[in-house]
């Protein structure tokens, strides 16, 4: 196991784990209380893809803090923000100030967090050991969001939302103390070509950008509404399909072990297709909404590998990774926020809300051809899905919401 010998990593997939229980935890219920907040769907849909949208306009501000002050110091700055935006949930209440609060404190926090943490994560991994270093990362992950979103949703019932989102925003803040211990990464003052190179993964996230508004976040409202708007079901439903992701890692991982890039993106973009057209079509029945969820989970044990190694490995190559991960979180920021506004049109025009999930199949077919290129340009580099069981229902980018 020689991926467990750079303690640097461990360090980083330790501040991740505490990071997930935020994120997996009060973090899930993100978008779907902003129904409980006096929100419809399109309006929900509107607002997170105005956060995404401002995430965009926001993300070259990020370049100078991070010449100035090193990479490690904006992960942890980023931890914090994300923390203190949590409780901005409470503040909630319809259309007003309370939600404008809200998509600029996050759309600000994940704007310094995300794009930090990427790149941090390329810079101090290890490209010979990136998949099984994923795989430790999601396996972890993956056994923690067992628990989170049934305690989460168990708060937000007994204790109401001011007690699950406050919790959320401690837990998050706190997952930025392992990273004092770790060393910073140096962002240079000048990288020729680093922005050039982040063009194939800029494009890359686009596509999962796409399947991300449809396949994940529009999923998440559609699921939270045909199981009754009811916390408890919705937090029950998150907990089975983490439980079958760690038993399906353990299976899956096997089939692309050590594998080639190539085989892996047959395996991952397939089921990812064949799970969007699933959810597309099930909202009428909650027991099948359930499983849809759940084969969710088997998807994240191929596509977050498959997708974060050719990018992370990408970024590792560059002249810069700050630079580079800000220009290429910038074109997932792209395909999420039109995602997003193309599926509230769909609502808003009065089709059902399966039919604002289907467009995701376009970003996946985007995302297919794009990763078929990278592998085959790259014949050499692998795919371990080995054992952990990964578990991320959602796509590559990986938030909150």
């Amino acid at each position: 196991m020689a991926f467990f010998h750079n303690r640097t990593v461990n360090l980083v997939n330790l501040h991740y784990v505490i990071g997930s229980v935020a994120m997996g935890g009060g973090g899930a219920f993100f978008s779907v209380y902003l129904l409980k907040a006096g929100l419809s769907v399109p309006a929900a849909l509107l607002a997170l893809a105005a956060m995404f949208a401002l995430r965009l306009v926001l993300r070259m501000m990020l370049l100078p803090f991070g010449i100035r002050f090193g990479v490690r110091r904006l992960v942890m700055l980023g931890a914090l923000l994300m923390g203190s935006s949590y409780p901005f949930l409470v503040g909630v209440h319809g259309l007003g100030a309370g939600l404008l609060a809200l998509v600029v404190v996050s759309a600000l926090a994940d704007t310094v967090y995300w794009p930090s943490y990427h790149a941090y994560f390329a810079a101090i991994g290890d490209a010979d050991h990136r998949g099984q270093q994923l795989g430790v990362r999601e396996a972890i992950t993956a056994s923690l969001g067992i628990v989170t979103p049934l305690f989460f949703g168990w708060l937000l019932v007994a204790f109401g939302p001011r007690t699950a989102f406050f919790a959320t925003g401690a837990v998050q803040a706190l997952s930025a103390i392992p990273l004092l211990f770790t060393p910073d990464v140096k962002t240079p003052a000048r990288a020729p070509g680093a922005f050039r190179a982040a063009i194939s993964s800029a494009m890359l996230f686009v596509g999962d950008g796409w399947v991300a508004a449809g396949y994940f976040i529009t999923w998440q409202i559609a699921l939270f509404v045909a199981l009754g708007e009811s916390y408890l079901a919705y937090g029950g439903a998150l907990a089975v399909a983490a439980l079958v992701g760690a038993v399906g890692g353990l299976l899956l991982g096997r089939w692309i072990d050590a594998g080639k890039g190539g085989r892996a993106v047959f395996y991952a973009v397939g089921l990812l297709a064949a799970v969007i057209a699933m959810r597309a079509s099930v909202l009428h029945s909650p027991v099948l909404a359930v499983t849809a969820n759940a084969l969710g989970a088997l998807v994240g044990c191929l596509y977050v590998p498959t997708m974060m190694t050719a990018v992370y490995n990408q970024a590792k190559r560059s002249p810069c990774v700050l630079r580079f991960q800000i220009a290429a979180e910038g074109g997932w920021d792209v395909g999420v926020t039109t995602g997003l506004s193309a599926a509230a049109a769909i609502v808003w025009s009065g089709a059902s809300i399966g039919w604002a999930i289907a467009p995701s199949l376009v970003g996946a077919a985007f995302v297919f051809v794009l990763l078929r290129r990278y592998y085959a340009a790259h014949p050499a580099e692998t795919v371990d899905a080995h054992a952990p069981p990964e578990f991320q229902s959602q796509p590559a980018e990986a938030s909150r919401m």
